[in-house]
């Protein structure tokens, strides 16, 4: 069964426990994504399934992507990406995934692009540290530094000013807090990249989760340092 689905970024919010306690979380508006195509290893050399989501209108589409919908007989959606499986047996064109492929408390890893924040300068790109702020050199306090050191030219992957966010990026390992399956909402902890309303790639973890060690405390052991026997103090010899 495919463990993966896609989704929109709604928002952040906080929710609260029975003890009180605050839990930040996600809004994802994930799902329904039918299946547009099966890809098998004896015809393409892999097993993948294609999935859309964000139904538009027929306009909207462009002139390859209508092409591939209407191959389906499925309507036209925003976004199409191809998911990899180990087997596609019981996968039909046509075919739904929906947010019940998750439960609540499963660990998943979600991709999508951060923000992107034009150009910007080391001190917001790298936090560097700037000039001084006293008495020299004017108007340096935001500048990175001299890099005629590096001749004939600038060496890649330098720390300079330049474009910054607009980059592909995976969080992984959140915890899913709630499924609100006749809203198709997904509630995770933590955030994930992005704005609101940008495409989101949900999927099962590919890392192993270790189980939280819970050790319950013997309350009949007295304490480290506490319930024993005072030692007797060495006698002096005569």
């Amino acid at each position: 069964m495919i463990k993966e689905i896609l989704g929109i970024k709604k928002g952040m919010t906080r929710i609260y426990d029975e003890q009180g306690n605050i839990t930040p979380v996600t809004l994802i508006q994930a799902g329904p994504c039918p299946v547009v195509s099966i890809k098998t290893k004896e015809n393409d050399g892999y097993n993948a399934v294609q999935i859309g989501f964000g139904e538009c209108k027929e306009k909207n589409a462009n002139k390859p992507l209508a092409g591939i919908f209407k191959k389906s007989n499925i309507k036209p959606h925003r976004w199409l990406r191809e998911c990899r499986v180990e087997k596609v047996d019981g996968m039909q064109i046509g075919q739904e995934i929906k947010l019940d492929i998750f439960a609540k408390g499963d660990i998943l890893d979600v991709s999508g692009f951060t923000k992107g924040k034009g150009f910007a300068g080391v001190i917001k790109r790298y936090n560097f540290g700037g000039g001084p702020d006293t008495h020299g050199a004017s108007d340096y306090q935001r500048h990175r530094g001299a890099s005629a050191g590096q001749r004939p030219q600038v060496l890649k992957g330098t720390r300079m000013a330049g474009h910054m966010g607009d980059a592909a990026k995976t969080v992984q390992r959140l915890k899913v807090i709630n499924i609100l399956t006749e809203q198709n909402i997904l509630l995770l902890k933590g955030s994930v990249p992005g704005s609101n309303n940008e495409l989101l790639v949900i999927r099962q973890t590919t890392r192993k989760v270790k189980p939280k060690m819970v050790v319950e405390s013997d309350k009949t052991k007295p304490p480290k340092g506490k319930g024993k026997a005072p030692k007797e103090a060495p006698k002096k010899k005569k």
